[in-house]
This record gives structure tokens, C-alpha cells and sequence, in this order.
């Protein structure tokens, strides 16, 4: 029987929202004069030299990795847990997209500068990518803010580069054209955070790379084929919207549409539960919904309320993520013609918490949005945050966004360096942009300076931890094969 559920009740007032600068301690920046913040910058370096962001040792009271990994997912959907360890297993840079927890810890104990910024905290290379700006225009940027706190800038690029020469060294790159990869992607880092502290405050809010500027900047260096290839990629990430979610994840159960069951990556929330639990679940998500709606502008308030709710189903996502809760809604408006397909996800406490501090936000859902709505050029109309039920009846924080919208992720099969070198100096110039509009970008470009000083120490910290990687990922086939984990391979 279709489950009839009211998400359209009036909401009450949002919340107040607070002050990001304030979380980032940036708000005393306006009153330093500009040489006062190149001088911050250029004393940072006696205290912590550029040549030593290039050191990695691993401390001798490091964590066991796998009893590390193994905690974390102690919160997660249990049957879910075996296909988080089978992706990461596929490769020591699969594993590293998982283990971001681990590098957290790691990169906890390693010299910084001291100048903070809102971190991404999982910026590998893999969470870049193509989406919808608000705008209908096709934009390049960070796309997974589920690790966001305010911390030390060298966080996310030490993770960053090391991302680029785990994946040269997955497609058998020389260590000669990794180390290029991954100087090129530190040395873009450095000049876009330079050149950004020539501009003002809302030259770099309204920065943005689209992919027309992508073709414009790299288009050149990329050769025919590597721009037909990125052409192509962006028509097919034009019709990836709702439109085709629904086509694709769904079909028709007499008068109604119903999403598809594709146990265990996608399983309708009819199949989880008996009829008294579902509707109880519906129910508590619909309640969810209405808080999630409080989270919105008003215009996009009045926009959902157009929609009314159809069908969900619990959806696997990711490397990371998996087991942690993810939910797809789907919606029609007028009829089934005018879909619209939200991912409800889970968000815990970020990994990099226990070192960089908790968040002053209480729904750890509201910490993703206000880090993505401070990070991205242009977010999702549909991004905000609630609460609501687990699948195993405990309260949870959520964050919402459209399941597709022009999303395309980058693609690391078939690169050549040149192209990977390409993609990391994108990469590097998309994360300088984020972390202008949070930290103070003119001591940081101070500190940064003029010399190849940070390009070579990022790419000797990527080499040293990109072999703790893989000691790592051997650690956790290990495991499998003393029976400490239980896989689930090519799921």
C-alpha cells in the first residue's frame, strides 16, 4: 500500500546562522594592514620551514591501521561494513580514498604554520569533479565535505598530493613523471594562493572555474584528445539529473513508480522493514524532512513544497562512506515527468575532530553544509541539514543535496602524466580558491613565497607517505586473510 506522508507543512523560522570567520579565528584579519600579514606569513617560516612540511616518519605509538579502520565502522550499517573493506582493497589508492581517518591521525603530528583555514578533509583527487552551479552553468570543485573543520591549510594539500602520486603510481608512471605530477599540483596550489592575495575579498568569493575556462586554461597542453575526452565527458554529466536518476532507478508497479531494488547498492525501504517499521521510518523521515526544509531560503522552500514524496530506497555510495546511512528520495511534482531525486546522507563527527577540535555546530549535518557553502563557488539549491532515524532506530544527523546534478567525478584510468599533470594543477587552483575565501590568503602567500621550496617538500611528503599507503593497504589484506576482517570484493 502507498505510504501517504505530509512533507509540506509550513516550516518554522530557521536558525540563526553563524559567523564561519569566527570559527576560523579570521575575524582580526581586516584590522592587520597587508604588510603586517606578508610579515605573519614570512615569521611562520623560522618557526615552521617550508623544507620541513617534506618530513614523514610514522610516530612509534602509531595505531594499529586495520583496528583504527575497524573502529570507525562500528557505527556504520554492519552488513554494509564487508564492501567498505572490498573497495578499499581494489588498490592502494582505493584504500587511501578510505582511510582518511588514518591519514588524519597522522597528519595530526606533523609541523604546520599555523594559519588556518576551512579544510575539505578528504581532498584527494577523486573528490574534484564536475556539478550544476545554482546558475545552470557546469563548474569544476570540490565535491565531498563530509570530513569539513576549520585546521591547518598543509592538511588537505598534503593530501591532495599524495592522492596524485598514489594514482602515478596505480597507472605505472616513472618516478621521475610523478614527482612532476605531483611538484605541478603543490606549484598550482602556491601560485593561485598567491595571486588570490592580490585580489580583493570578492574577487575570490566570485571566483570559479567552469569548463569553459578549463578548455581555455589547459585546453592547449592537453592535446585533441584529451579535450574530446573532457568534452564528452561534460555532454554526458549535462543529461545526469533527476530526469535520469529517475529513469534509471526506478520503474513502474502498476498506477505507481517505485525505486528498483539492486540488493545491497540499492534496496527500497519496503524490503528493509515490515510494513509496521516502514511506516514507522517514513514517518520519522518525514518529520526529518520538514526540519531539513527549515535549512533552506525561502524561494527553494517554496520550490520543495512543490514536490511530494514517492518512494525510498538505502543506496551505497562511495569508498569511504560505505555503511555509513544514505538514503534516496524520490519525488514528483506536477506528475511522473517532473522527478526529483534527493540523497539524504549521514554524517558523523569529521576524523579530523579529535585533533583540530570539534565543530561549534551541535548537528554534525550543518557542519557539512556550512563548510561546503564556505568552500564551493556555487553549491546545490537543495543543500541543507536535519535529523532524523537510523536504520537501527537512533537518532541521526544528515545532510541533503540532489542525488545528481551535472555530477561527473574525475577519472584517473586513463591519464597520461601530461593530463595527470594537468588535472593536479586544476586541483591544486580549485583548493587555493576554497581555502582564500576562509584563512588569511596573504600571509598564507607570504608564507608560501616565491620559490619551489613547498613544491619539492610536498612532493618528498607525497613519495614518503604514498609508500605508508600502501604498507597500510597490505596490512588490510593481511587481515582479511587471518580472518580479523570479512570482504565483500566487486561490489
Amino acid at each position: 500500500m502507498s505510504q501517504v506522508v505530509d512533507v509540506s507543512a509550513p516550516p518554522s523560522p530557521a536558525p540563526p546562522r553563524r559567523d564561519s570567520s569566527t570559527l576560523l579565528g579570521t575575524v582580526g584579519v581586516g584590522r592587520l594592514s597587508r604588510a603586517e600579514r606578508i610579515a605573519k606569513g614570512r615569521q611562520a617560516r623560522s618557526e615552521a620551514p617550508r623544507s620541513s612540511l617534506a618530513q614523514w616518519q610514522p610516530e612509534a605509538d602509531r595505531p594499529d591501521p586495520v583496528g583504527l579502520l575497524v573502529e570507525r565502522t562500528h557505527t556504520r550499517v554492519p552488513e554494509l561494513v564487508p564492501i567498505h573493506f572490498g573497495r578499499m582493497l581494489a588498490s592502494p589508492f582505493a584504500f587511501y580514498r578510505g582511510a582518511a581517518a588514518l591519514m588524519a591521525w597522522d597528519l595530526a603530528r606533523t609541523k604546520t604554520s599555523g594559519e588556518r583555514v576551512q579544510l575539505c578533509g578528504d581532498a584527494h583527487l577523486s573528490n574534484f569533479g564536475g556539478y550544476a552551479s545554482a546558475e545552470r552553468e557546469m563548474v569544476f570543485d570540490l565535491n565531498d565535505f563530509d570530513e569539513t573543520l576549520p585546521g591547518p591549510w598543509e592538511w588537505d594539500l598534503a593530501r591532495l598530493v599524495a592522492s596524485f602520486e598514489l594514482a602515478g603510481r596505480e597507472l605505472g608512471f616513472t618516478g621521475r613523471e610523478r614527482r612532476d605530477v605531483d611538484q605541478a599540483t603543490a606549484r598550482a596550489y602556491r601560485h593561485a594562493v598567491r595571486d588570490f592575495a592580490d585580489q580583493s575579498n570578492l574577487e575570490v568569493w566570485y571566483a570559479r572555474m567552469t569548463a569553459g575556462a578549463v578548455l581555455a586554461r589547459w585546453g592547449p597542453d592537453a592535446g585533441r584528445k584529451a579535450i574530446r575526452t573532457l568534452e564528452r565527458r561534460v555532454d554526458k554529466a549535462l543529461r545526469k539529473d533527476s530526469t535520469l536518476a529517475s529513469a534509471r532507478l526506478t520503474r513502474q508497479d502498476g498506477d505507481t513508480v517505485r525505486l528498483v531494488s539492486d540488493p545491497p547498492l540499492l534496496v527500497p525501504v519496503g524490503e528493509l522493514f515490515d510494513d509496521a517499521e516502514r511506516d514507522e521510518l517514513v514517518q520519522g523521515v518525514a518529520a526529518a524532512f520538514r526540519r531539513y526544509r527549515r535549512t533552506l531560503p525561502t524561494d527553494r522552500r517554496d520550490l520543495l513544497a512543490q514536490f511530494h514524496y514517492v518512494d525510498m530506497a538505502r543506496k551505497v555510495v562511495g569508498v569511504g562512506s560505505v555503511g555509513t546511512r544514505a538514503w534516496v528520495l524520490l519525488m514528483h511534482g506536477s506528475d511522473g515527468a517532473d522527478p526529483l531525486v534527493l540523497q539524504i546522507k549521514e554524517a558523523a563527527e569529521s576524523v579530523l575532530a579529535s585533533a583540530a577540535g570539534r565543530s561549534v555546530y551541535a548537528n554534525q549535518g550543518q557542519r557539512v553544509v556550512a563548510g561546503q557553502r564556505l568552500m564551493q563557488s556555487s553549491s546545490d539549491i537543495f543543500l541543507g541539514w536535519t535529523h532524523g532515524p537510523g536504520t537501527d532506530g537512533a537518532d541521526r544527523h544528515y545532510y541533503v543535496r540532489q542525488l545528481w546534478d551535472w555530477k561527473f567525478s574525475t577519472d584517473i584510468a586513463h591519464q597520461t602524466p601530461a593530463t595527470l599533470a594537468i588535472l593536479g594543477q586544476l586541483c591544486g587552483w580549485t583548493l587555493a580558491r576554497a581555502h582564500a575565501r576562509s584563512g588569511d590568503r596573504v600571509a598564507l602567500g607570504a608564507y608560501l613565497g616565491s620559490s619551489n621550496v613547498l613544491d619539492r617538500a610536498m612532493a618528498d611528503f607525497a613519495a614518503a607517505y604514498a609508500d605508508q599507503a600502501e604498507r597500510d593497504h597490505a596490512a588490510l589484506a593481511q587481515a582479511e586473510r587471518d580472518g580479523r576482517v570479512t570482504v565483500r570484493r566487486g561490489v
